[in-house]
């Protein structure tokens, strides 16, 4: 289920940020380049929440 409500979330924000940036520079909104770099951003998230360790760390006090 957090999948699919970051991809929610990720897919809505990208998209809102696109048309912001289309708008600010004076082009046409397009759609397509928002979920396209909201598609890739997803993987990216996957992928470095895949490499980050989820054990606790080992403190050593000296």
């Amino acid at each position: 289920m957090k999948y699919i409500l970051t991809f929610v979330w990720l897919f809505a924000l990208v998209t809102m940020l696109n048309y912001v940036v289309s708008s600010v520079a004076g082009v046409g909104f397009d759609f397509t380049t928002g979920a396209i770099i909201a598609v890739i951003f997803y993987v990216l998230f996957i992928i470095i929440q895949a490499l980050i360790p989820n054990e606790p760390v080992a403190h050593d006090h000296h």
